[in-house]
């Protein structure tokens, strides 16, 4: 190839580079809460979902604690002294068949659980948001009983708090 193909290639390489980056709305914004939320509290969340898991609430609570402590963009505080509330009503958990066998006998089942949040500022008095988050979990159904389906409730624990992290700390 020619010094000139070689230098016209480059600019087409060059142009389109430049055409596809100026249409693009892409943003390499980092994790942001919002403005003037520094620390955060969460109260113990209520269980109104009737499903018969004592300590969903409890574990829950716990969990999502620890992933804002663990995730450090936000420093857990006392309501007293937080910026922000993030206030928490588990409102549904389902349980249902995922996967039937040819015999008609359930193999897997699915455990959703659906959590309303409200994100509050403390200082301003304000709501900057309401959203349900809604995520799952699966188990081996055939065996094990209520200790398997236990690992599809925490799963689908597990997923939520992730939502609900990524849900304070990013979008913005």
């Amino acid at each position: 190839m020619t010094s000139v193909k070689k230098k016209i290639l480059l600019h087409l390489l060059l142009t389109a580079f430049v055409i596809i980056s100026a249409s693009c709305n892409y943003s390499f914004k980092g994790a942001s809460p919002p403005e003037g939320i520094k620390t955060i509290f969460i109260p113990n969340i209520r269980d109104e979902s009737g499903f018969g898991l004592p300590n969903l609430g409890e574990e829950v609570t716990t969990l999502l604690k620890n992933k804002f402590i663990n995730d450090n963009t936000l420093e857990y505080a006392e309501k007293t002294k937080a910026d922000g509330m993030l206030e928490c009503v588990i409102k549904s958990v389902t349980d249902e068949a995922l996967v039937v066998t040819g015999n008609e006998q359930v193999s897997r089942r699915k455990v959703t659980i659906t959590i309303s949040v409200d994100f509050t500022n403390l200082k301003k008095q304000k709501n900057i948001w309401k959203k349900d988050f809604s995520n799952w979990g699966e188990y081996d159904s055939s065996t094990g009983g209520f200790s398997k389906r236990d690992e599809g409730v925490r799963s689908a624990e597990d997923k939520l708090t992730d939502d609900i992290l990524i849900e304070v700390i990013s979008n913005w």
